[in-house]
């Protein structure tokens, strides 16, 4: 029998960084197109036994898998951290702009949202903004790890088109 743990390392390690190549550039927003990259998981989680009749979102939590797109947006997350923080070279001020506004709900990080419509709505700096105003208040901004156990803490399913 395969060793399953083995597999979804592998698959981690060699799969999905392909599939997920330069996803904060370019997320998928498109139905289609996000079925169309998330079959590529599907395939692999139905390839288990006693996998292949389940539901998609069964399997994952069996393999304790996320999906592509929920992995995307926590991407977006660490990235939109990434550029706020000034840990990448990147001028924030190119890409956000901080809400001067005292906030009294939420985290004191948020951004400026301008309506946008249309294409625009799509593009990073504009898509990580929703979500990325609705963390929690007790989110810990110290690090970067910090921030990662946060965000895979968190529910985001309003944020989802699928899965």
């Amino acid at each position: 029998m395969h060793d399953i743990n083995l597999l979804v390392r592998a698959y981690k390690t060699y799969v999905r960084p392909l599939v997920e190549y330069n996803s904060v550039v370019w997320s998928p927003f498109n139905l289609q197109d996000i079925d169309a990259i998330e079959s590529v998981q599907r395939r692999f989680t139905k390839r288990f036994p006693g996998l292949g009749l389940c539901p998609y979102g069964v399997s994952l939590q069996r393999l304790n898998i996320q999906s592509l797109e929920l992995h995307r947006l926590h991407n977006d997350l660490i990235w939109c951290y990434k550029i706020i923080f000034g840990l990448v070279d990147m001028d924030r001020c190119d890409f956000f702009t901080p809400c001067t506004i005292v906030a009294t709900r939420r985290h004191r990080y948020k951004l400026y949202k301008k309506s946008t419509s249309g294409v625009r709505s799509n593009f990073f700096c504009e898509r990580v903004i929703n979500v990325w105003n609705k963390l929690p208040s007790h989110m810990n901004f110290s690090t970067i790890s910090s921030l990662k156990c946060g965000i895979s803490n968190n529910d985001f399913s309003a944020f989802r088109k699928r899965y």
